[in-house]
């Protein structure tokens, strides 16, 4: 489908692949829109909503500055998915034994590991990026509580919020191994420090903003090219915490599963993040908060709610989208709206089918409280092809 709507009265249009896009997030497109930095357009995906600062599913494109916010505190956050080598028919036809041994394996929500459990190579190539930034940024060291021990032992842990672990079945009957998970407290305390920063740093000009968390670096400041070593660093922690995590889950579903084999099927992808790309003629930076790059021919990762289907797509280069696409169905309430109108009723109706936690922890993770799936992906037709669809049948949620 083309662009459903575009904004035009900011000093840069706003593009919108989709007509279910809320007032909140409307605002949030114009605001960014305003900002002087902005290159050739904004683009916002079918899956667009309101967020902090900057909605949801924008595509930002910038010259000569950076925004933290926008880029999110949960640096990295992405998905990594990968075809066994099982059929549906090698699964137990009860899956809860199964889904108590990952969660055995994996911590979840604040949790993590007890002693390390992330590979000796992973640790070593992520150790002196962490150094270097805590001796140049020690007020940021002080937020942590043992800063080494925390990032290692969480390396290999789910989250929480919408983070989950799944195991789906293609159309094929293939079964796939997916989980969704960021940066962890690292990514955090990096994300809300520098966002911290580029509110003193701007002083007086915060004013002139039409929203103080659109605090900005603007290359040659004092902490621009700071924030990029860091953003960087939590970006590789984040796909390194996917790789570990599935490498942890591999070695327990191996254990109870005869025929468990992984494939060479794999796809790891980051949807909260910035990147140095070239675009209408400009190198400039491209901040996806909650979108994947769908350059043409690149694969990526589109789930759902769950209890709903999940795509694996491969990319068409739009270059109104910046070669994007969306992360996923995109949030239609609150999470506090969520919990007020859903209950273990609700989880039990919406879930049906799949293995998971059936309880009040999980309400605002239901499909009810998402767009439907469907529709965002006819919406960016023009984004990605599909090529293979999933549906899963066992959920852990942090």
């Amino acid at each position: 489908m083309p662009i459903k709507r575009t904004i035009s009265k900011g000093k840069v249009p706003v593009k919108i692949f989709t007509d279910d896009v809320e007032s909140g997030a409307l605002q949030q497109l114009y605001n960014l829109s305003q900002l002087p930095f902005i290159h050739s357009h904004i683009a916002a995906m079918p899956d667009v909503h309101l967020g902090k600062g900057a909605a949801v599913g924008a595509v930002i494109p910038t010259r000569g500055a950076i925004i933290p916010a926008a880029v999110g505190v949960d640096i990295g956050c992405g998905m990594h998915a990968v075809r066994l080598s099982l059929k549906a028919k090698d699964l137990p036809d009860n899956l809860r034994a199964l889904r108590l041994h990952i969660e055995a394996a994996i911590p979840v929500g604040f949790a993590m590991h007890k002693q390390d459990k992330a590979r000796e190579s992973t640790i070593r190539a992520l150790s002196g990026g962490l150094h270097a930034l805590l001796q140049k940024h020690p007020k940021l060291q002080a937020q942590q509580k043992k800063p080494y021990q925390t990032w290692i032992r969480q390396i290999g842990t789910l989250g929480g919020g919408n983070h989950f672990i799944e195991l789906c079945l293609n159309e094929n009957q293939e079964v796939w191994l997916m989980l969704h998970s960021g940066s962890r407290g690292i990514g955090n305390a990096i994300g809300e420090y520098f966002i911290g920063l580029a509110r003193k740093d701007m002083g007086r000009h915060l004013l002139q903003l039409p929203d103080k968390d659109l605090a900005y670096f603007s290359e040659g400041a004092r902490h621009y090219d700071d924030y990029l070593q860091a953003v960087s660093w939590a970006q590789d922690y984040a796909s390194a915490n996917r790789r570990e995590m599935l490498h942890l889950i591999a070695e327990a579903l191996r254990k109870k599963l005869p025929k468990f084999g992984v494939t060479k099927e794999a796809v790891n992808c980051h949807h909260n993040y910035v990147a140095r790309e070239q675009h209408f003629g400009a190198w400039l930076w491209i901040t996806r908060k909650g979108a994947i790059r769908a350059g043409d021919g690149e694969l990526g990762i589109i789930p759902g709610s769950m209890g709903d289907k999940s795509y694996i797509v491969r990319g068409k280069g739009n270059p109104q989208a910046f070669c994007s696409c969306s992360h996923g169905a995109g949030r239609r309430m609150s999470r506090s709206a969520a919990r007020r109108l859903f209950d273990e009723r609700h989880a039990v109706e919406q879930t049906a089918g799949v293995e998971c936690r059936k309880d009040l922890g999980i309400v605002d993770e239901l499909p009810g409280a998402y767009k439907a799936i469907d529709q965002v992906m006819e919406n960016q037709s023009d984004l990605v092809e599909v090529v293979h669809t999933l549906k899963q049948v066992l959920c852990i949620k942090g």
